[in-house]
């Protein structure tokens, strides 16, 4: 399978055993993809029931007004709906997040996420370059993919303080966990990419899946049971 990820500047090609072809577009959303805002929304939340794992829920209202602020990428296939990312900033843009990030069960295991995480990390370096980019996630591809980009793993205390940030935790099935922990600590891991601290290649923090698989069952152990 060839499949061509295009953009202004470039074209990407990746390849597996097949002889299908398809062209995917991923770029940043204009009013011609409100319409997708719904399907959107409905594969983020399949997905994390699915997984088993918690996430804060959002409208089709609240994603297509990151479309409207051109704060949000989206990758189709000839129209049809492959994947999806937004941008969040926090205490007047010296944070930014980027949440959402999905890809529809048509699309995956083609290394579509990684492309729209770098894709959005790069157009996010652009509009806010003093902005330190952070996350949260449970997923361990994620944080394989944050790791490759530059992040590090940091403890809450790092991150935004912004209360706004926090209270859209509260749709998460796992919110009562961190509101125990005053906001400290949770079944996410923290981490952070600061544009001023000298980037290494490879990576200081290499991503180990072993020893993140473990950290994350050990906080399950811990936290679950305290429920």
């Amino acid at each position: 399978m060839k499949i061509y990820f295009k953009n202004k500047n470039s074209t990407h090609c990746l390849t597996q055993n097949s002889t299908l072809e398809m062209n995917i577009s991923i770029i940043v959303t204009q009013e011609e993809h409100y319409k997708y805002a719904q399907e959107i929304c409905d594969t983020i939340e399949l997905s994390a029931l699915l997984r088993g794992t918690g996430i804060a829920k959002r409208t089709p209202e609240y994603i297509q007004k990151k479309m409207e602020s051109k704060d949000a990428v989206i990758a189709l296939v000839d129209g049809i709906f492959a994947g999806f990312c937004y941008i969040e900033s926090w205490q007047h843009g010296k944070f930014v997040a980027h949440s959402g990030l999905i890809v529809h069960p048509d699309f995956r295991n083609l290394g579509l996420a990684k492309k729209i995480k770098s894709f959005v990390f790069d157009y996010s370096l652009k509009k806010f370059p003093e902005a330190k980019v952070f996350g949260i996630t449970t997923g361990l591809a994620v944080m394989k993919i944050n790791s490759e980009l530059g992040y590090k793993p940091v403890p809450f205390s790092e991150l935004t303080t912004d209360p706004s940030f926090w209270k859209g935790c509260q749709t998460c099935t796992n919110y009562e966990i961190l509101k125990s922990k005053d906001n400290k600590m949770c079944l996410c891991t923290g981490m952070l990419y600061d544009p001023k601290e000298k980037q290494k290649t490879p990576p200081k923090h290499p991503f180990n899946v072993r020893i993140w698989n473990r950290l994350k069952k050990i906080k399950q152990a811990l936290f679950l049971e305290d429920k």
